[in-house]
């Protein structure tokens, strides 16, 4: 290595990242944590506006897309 040449970096001043957190909680947690966002469903997407214990869910502004088009609004739905 000549002057001009910097010394390659030392490895052990950079600590590795912290591995990535697992998801914790249940599926209904989650679900909870989403209720009033967009989410995707089946071949239907809209509003999560609410869900029960026995995991029916209502969607608002559901649109059915086919190939990422639109092709059909429903409006308010329940699964």
């Amino acid at each position: 290595m000549d002057e001009s040449t910097p010394p390659p970096p030392d490895i052990d001043a950079y600590p590795p990242p912290p591995p990535p957190s697992a998801p914790t909680g249940t599926p209904t947690d989650f679900l909870k944590g989403v209720v009033r966002k967009k989410v995707i469903v089946r071949l239907t997407s809209g509003v999560l506006s609410c869900l029960d214990g026995y995991m029916n869910i209502a969607l608002e502004q559901t649109e059915e897309h086919v190939n990422s088009v639109v092709t059909n609004q429903y409006g308010d739905t329940l699964y």
